[in-house]
């Protein structure tokens, strides 16, 4: 029997009907959370959402509402370290990281907790960080998706003023000298205002975003460690460089911010030519969190994810 877990409603984002949350034991006895969200009638298949760094499950409820009325059954999770699992830091503030090898193990976890229940074909859609572990799992031999959507995924990262050797340098020494655990970078005294921010241009779901975390203080999360970036440069690497994403059979595509202020866009094209089966689209005007933006952006990501979703049909 499930154990039960909590889903946060707010007026702007009610929990979708039907949708329940349940804790699962990640790498080490984590107590992680997941949600699933079946599709009431016969399910076209399964579409598994893979969020970003800082963003809860919560955030993605208007993502699911979509994804349903598409046909599809929904499962979103929180990963170790922010939204309601296990953070990992006495300071549940600092996103932190050891590597990549628990968050792929949690990721197996996850799909072996709810692998019964997930109508196939199954397909990926993974956002920035979320979007380089899902790959990540498909190059280190992930085979049962039939198709992955990747959104403004790390697949590299910009660096500003920073050149990215000295980035991952420091990221790695300060591992290294015990200093993991230790904020990469000075914590911002206030909420960033719409006005200055630099993820989405859509000022309602941006309010409704941060309205969330307001009804709910548990899903904030603040400033990456000096330990995540060395999981997020070690991670990218392997993506840009090692072998196996070149062995990744299921169709792929791989959609980009225009606009983008945190990834790497030109890594994410080198990675999608990689990809036997990729396709690399950037979506003009958008800021990295196209899954938040305007209604006449993610209406360019949803096309995309229609095409997918149409070839793995054929396919299945």
């Amino acid at each position: 029997m499930s154990d039960p877990a909590p889903l946060v409603a707010i007026p702007q984002a009610p929990v979708p009907a039907g949708g329940a949350a349940e804790w699962f034991a990640g790498a080490g006895g984590a107590r992680l959370r997941a949600a699933l969200f079946a599709h009431p009638g016969e399910a076209r298949g399964s579409v598994v959402v893979s969020p970003g760094r800082t963003e809860p499950i919560e955030k993605y409820f208007e993502v699911v509402e979509i994804l349903r009325a598409r046909g599809f059954t929904v499962l979103v999770h929180d990963w170790r370290g922010q939204g309601l699992s296990q953070r990992l830091l006495p300071d549940r503030l600092l996103g932190h990281a050891a590597g990549a090898k628990d968050f792929l193990t949690d990721f197996a976890r996850l799909i072996a907790a709810f692998e019964a229940r997930l109508p196939k074909p199954w397909t990926a859609l993974g956002h920035s960080m979320g979007g380089c572990l899902t790959l990540l799992a498909m190059a280190k031999g992930e085979t049962r998706f039939s198709g992955a959507i990747l959104s403004a995924p790390m697949l590299g990262l910009q660096t500003g003023a920073i050149p990215m050797p000295v980035g991952r340098l420091m990221a790695a020494m300060s591992r290294l000298v015990g200093r993991g655990g230790a904020p990469a970078q000075r914590a911002a005294a206030e909420a960033t205002p719409f006005e200055a921010n630099i993820l989405t241009h859509d000022p309602a779901r941006y309010a409704r975003n941060e309205a969330q975390v307001a009804a709910c203080p548990d899903l904030a999360l603040g400033s990456p460690t000096w330990g995540w970036l060395d999981f997020a440069f070690s991670a990218t690497s392997v993506l840009q460089r090692g072998a196996g994403v070149t062995r990744i059979a299921a169709p792929v595509t791989i959609v980009a911010a225009g606009e983008e202020r945190l990834v790497d866009n030109a890594a994410s094209k080198r990675v999608a030519a990689r990809v036997p089966n990729a396709r690399f689209v950037e979506i003009a005007g958008a800021y990295h969190e196209i899954l938040q933006e305007t209604d006449a952006i993610q209406a360019l990501f949803w096309r995309e994810f229609d095409d997918l979703a149409e070839r793995v049909r054929k396919a299945a």
